[in-house]
């Protein structure tokens, strides 16, 4: 299915896990991608890769969403090199854990700067655009960390509760104006993130087992399953969904106590 035929698409952080499936699932589905991804060895290998699987036009530009200038600069890059951006998918983030009182203002900073503020600087490049043309999809990959928390995960869930408010603030804001922004909030998918994590722990790989036990599903899960939502999420089908926020977490949030 083609379903994303002649659109060009800008996937943030796509270097790797999620927004590499991201990127590689619209390439097959027929968009021109834009790879945003401030590690350059990543972002150049996954757009190599990328090209080399579907055939596709697949263009790397270095960007850290932290900073406005360099948002900027993809912005005139793609612009140049393929015209105005019809999907735009924010999926870069960091992982900032640690129990709130214990957190540095240097690290709040960090994360917020990308995690949320990073998704701004991207929204507020690109929309213009798309409102110009009145028509677009944004999807902003969020977490179930932003309508559940974690202990001593601070400050990263509030950070995820801040760009659920942006997601539905912009929706609403750009419904009438043929512009369709939604957001994904994935569980424990099998990420770099998620061996990040596993990682902080005395036994990594005890950690991982207690993780998938806790799944409904018995596992986590995978990147092309966010990405595949992504790709309805950007396409033309789901113009009439605004402002949604669609859980992919194995069933882990709607279970009671047991």
């Amino acid at each position: 299915m083609r379903r994303l035929e002649g659109k060009v698409a800008v996937v943030t952080g796509a270097g790797q896990g999620i927004g590499a499936a991201i990127a590689r699932r619209y390439s097959q589905e027929g968009a021109t991608v834009v790879i945003a991804e401030i590690n350059e060895d990543q972002g150049r290998e996954t757009t190599r890769a990328i090209g080399s699987e579907t055939g596709g036009a697949v263009l790397y530009v270095r960007t850290d969403v932290a900073d406005p200038k360099s948002v900027q600069t993809l912005h005139e890059q793609v612009r140049r090199t393929h015209g105005s951006v019809d999907i735009l998918v924010n999926n870069a983030g960091i992982a900032v854990f640690d129990e709130p009182l214990s957190i540095s203002m240097d690290d709040w900073h960090k994360c917020m700067s990308v995690d949320l503020e990073g998704v701004w600087h991207c929204c507020r490049t690109f929309l213009p655009d798309m409102l110009d043309k009145q028509h677009g999809a944004i999807v902003n990959i969020i977490s179930n960390h932003a309508f559940s928390v974690i202990k001593s995960t601070f400050p990263y869930p509030v950070a995820k509760h801040g760009l659920l408010g942006l997601t539905r603030s912009l929706a609403l804001e750009y419904a009438d104006k043929g512009i369709a922004i939604n957001a994904i909030s994935p569980g424990y998918v099998d990420t770099p993130i998620a061996d990040w994590a596993f990682n902080r722990e005395e036994d990594p790989a005890r950690a991982r087992r207690e993780t998938e036990a806790k799944q409904p599903v018995g596992r986590l899960g995978r990147p092309d399953e966010i990405a595949a939502v992504a790709a309805l999420l950007g396409s033309d089908e789901a113009r009439f969904m605004i402002g949604e926020n669609i859980v992919i977490d194995g069933g882990v949030t709607i279970r009671m106590y047991e």
